[in-house]
């Protein structure tokens, strides 16, 4: 397309009152709009208002586009045909420059940046108008597919004797009002003692329902060999637990039981508690660990009845790590493993504070989640010896413990 007389004097008056790098702009916006008319006119077989035999579309019009330089944004029109599709190859999708705006912005995503610091970091980038929130929302939402396809993968690789499952509260919007979202999260230790993040999901609370649904997929996605799981005394949990997970023993989290403890106890003596009731961690054998526990509970008694009780309604689940092997006790006795996953959710999600909907919540939380498990495949640690684990499987694998008041049947 070439410039009238009148279009010529325009921007020559542009060019005399603009500063270095608008002159620079306006010139580079200029002659990149002449080359995309010039390249659609190729592309048709035909210039503006030129009928020939090699006419292969019509023009319709325009839509706009802006491309982001470090000189600024140039506003480029790019020609639409009637029939067929038209994008310039200078401007080819997913430019080098428009590749490393994408990459800043969902990194920044993933890493918990909020919406206005992404604006504010784009802009510094050379986008002069910033981003919205709903272009930030399309970009992240190309996470999606790899995200999925991670918290979908199969688990059929290799068995998992020991899973540990909790639960951490993050805000999101739901129908215009801000509500606590719960996020729960698996992870497992393999047979040859390596750990992997085996499951993620978002709800709105811990019911039995939701945590059945949860399980259920992992069984589903090949999740098998299971002996111990390892979590919180959630009673939507342990239901779930009992009635998904038939033939794996439940070991409730020593932890969180001291925690519960301390809401019957003054403050003052609490930490004389918990060293009384550690003793029964402490123990080198199943049936010492057992006896501890009685002792314990009758040492508390007479001050403390409510912890008395307390330890004799949970022995079965506070003592279920016992029957393991003795290297593992220490790290199968509570759900700590976990926590620092929690601490790196809530260290991203805080700098956004709100999710916008849960489904960004479960983007977000799954991003940290998939980070976190290259870290463990790429640099693998035995979090387990290797050799110990062995004994995680007899010849007749349905003698594994069996969960309390179950029967025991095979972890198919």
């Amino acid at each position: 397309m070439a410039l009238s007389q009148s279009d010529l004097i325009r921007l020559l008056e542009s060019l005399r009152s603009s500063d270095g790098i608008e002159l620079v702009r306006s010139v580079a916006e200029r002659m990149l709009q002449e080359l995309v008319e010039a390249e659609a006119s190729s592309h048709i077989g035909a210039g503006w208002n030129e009928h020939t035999a090699s006419r292969t579309a019509l023009r319709n019009g325009h839509r706009d586009k802006t491309l982001t330089t470090p000189a600024g944004d140039l506003e480029l029109e790019i020609p639409k045909l009637r029939t067929g599709s038209f994008f310039p190859s200078l401007l080819e999708r997913r430019r080098r420059i428009d590749q490393a705006l994408y990459a800043v912005i969902m990194e920044a995503y993933v890493h918990g940046v909020s919406t206005r610091a992404v604006d504010d970091l784009v802009k510094a980038l050379g986008g002069d108008s910033g981003i919205s929130k709903s272009e930030v929302s399309r970009i992240c939402g190309e996470l999606d597919e790899p995200l999925t396809a991670f918290r979908t993968r199969p688990l059929d690789h290799t068995r998992f004797p020991y899973l540990y499952l909790d639960a951490t509260y993050c805000k999101a919007r739901v129908n215009h009002q801000i509500v606590s979202q719960a996020v729960v999260i698996a992870t497992g230790i393999t047979e040859d003692g390596g750990r992997e993040v085996l499951g993620v999901a978002v709800g709105d609370s811990e019911t039995e329902v939701f945590w059945s649904e949860f399980l259920r997929s992992l069984r589903g996605r090949g999740l098998d060999g299971v002996r111990l799981i390892i979590s919180d005394h959630h009673s939507g949990l342990v239901a779930a637990t009992r009635k998904v997970m038939l033939g794996s023993a439940y070991q409730r989290c020593r932890v969180h039981f001291l925690r519960n403890c301390f809401a019957h106890i003054p403050k003052g003596t609490g930490e004389m508690v918990a060293a009384t009731i550690r003793t029964v961690f402490a123990q080198p054998t199943t049936e010492l660990v057992r006896t501890q526990l009685d002792t314990v509970a009758d040492m508390l008694g007479e001050q403390f009845p409510k912890v008395k009780k307390m330890l004799l309604d949970a022995k079965e689940d506070l003592t279920a790590f016992a029957v393991f092997p003795l290297q593992h006790w220490k790290k199968i006795q509570s759900t700590n493993p976990l926590e620092r996953l929690n601490r790196e959710i809530k260290r991203r999600t805080d700098v956004v504070q709100v999710l916008p909907n849960p489904d960004a919540l479960q983007r977000l939380v799954t991003a940290v989640l998939f980070e976190l498990h290259d870290e463990w495949i790429a640099f693998p640690r035995r979090y387990l010896p290797e050799g110990s684990m062995t004994e995680l499987y007899p010849e007749h694998p349905d003698s594994a413990p069996a969960p309390p008041h179950t029967t025991n049947k095979p972890n198919n």
